[in-house]
């Protein structure tokens, strides 16, 4: 990697709730924070309609404007926001390099926040994509969206402990649930599975997979396809959730940083700290079992607070 040309005290890697969190407590502590933004700048809520479970926003409000607000708290306390993401990284000495943009920026920091969260993972379908970019009833997050779905009748496709969660989610909230499951069994615990059979309203419908979610504006409903007898039926749903896995952002720091088996950061145990000192991580690139937007910006006020001592304790200024 070539030699650094900016020199920064805090670095933010990503925003969302996280790192917008992040930056808003580091800038009030004066180690003047330059947060890039990434590819997805506001992450996941970006593709998020309404938001009704974050404190403060009574009315609800849409993910893009509950970002941009975030952003705006953060501009106030001069964070320095910029466009770009991180394509290489050195942790293997101090102070930290990074590079932005393929080389574009090469800057060393004295403490670096990641923040880059993780990226659900879709079918892959045109029409669910579509339906998703329109808020028009597609979501991989049954807690931020079931409500929504109150009294109505919805569809979950997925086999693991997660798509049970949700699927035992919905059942309270909606008449119906029906789960899709691509093979012959779950993959998920067998608690999970008991869990899940024993809820009235929820349908198992197993060798089932997703050809197309229907409709033009909202979903109306769901063709599906038996894998084993090639039968094809429709569903009539209002709502269609997909809970298959997330995949975090972070192979960029794989060479350096502790890594559980699915590509989360691990931090230590009440902190925001990972492996390698001066290198913070919050919010979805560590969380694998709220990922929420309040728990994401509470681990970015932690590594936030947590950068800002390290720095105090190593004397740097």
């Amino acid at each position: 990697m070539s030699e650094p040309n900016e020199h920064v005290k805090c670095l933010i890697i990503g925003s969302g709730p996280a790192g917008y969190t992040a930056a808003i407590y580091a800038a009030r502590a004066e180690m003047k924070p330059v947060l890039y933004q990434g590819q997805q700048p506001g992450g996941q809520l970006m593709e998020t309609t309404d938001v009704e479970n974050f404190p403060g926003y009574p009315e609800a409000v849409t993910g893009p404007a509950m970002m941009e607000e975030f952003r705006k708290q953060a501009t106030r306390f001069e964070t320095d926001i910029r466009q770009g993401w991180v394509t290489r990284v050195d942790f293997s000495k101090t102070p930290h390099t990074v590079e932005i943009d393929n080389g574009k920026e090469i800057i060393s920091a004295d403490s670096v926040i990641i923040s880059t969260g993780a990226s659900a993972k879709w079918l892959g379908l045109e029409s669910e994509l579509r339906l998703r970019d329109i808020g028009g009833g597609v979501s991989a997050c049954a807690v931020c969206d079931g409500f929504f779905y109150k009294g109505q009748e919805v569809a979950i496709v997925g086999a693991g402990d997660s798509a049970c969660e949700e699927a035992s989610y919905l059942s309270k909230l909606c008449k119906k649930v029906t789960m899709l499951v691509r093979k012959d069994h779950f993959r998920a615990s067998k608690t999970m599975i008991r869990r899940v059979e024993s809820i009235e309203n929820i349908e198992i419908m197993y060798n089932t997979e997703t050809v197309e979610i229907l409709g033009e504006d909202g979903v109306t409903g769901v063709h599906v396809i038996n894998n084993q007898t090639k039968e094809e039926s429709e569903l009539t749903v209002t709502g269609f959730f997909v809970a298959i896995g997330h995949k975090p952002n972070t192979d960029v720091f794989k060479p350096y940083l502790e890594l559980d088996t699915q590509g989360y950061i691990i931090n230590k145990a009440g902190t925001a700290q990972t492996n390698v000192p001066g290198v913070f991580v919050s919010g979805d690139a560590a969380d694998k079992v709220y990922r929420q937007a309040v728990t994401a910006a509470g681990t970015g006020c932690m590594a936030a607070l947590d950068a800002e001592r390290y720095l105090a304790s190593n004397d740097i200024h």
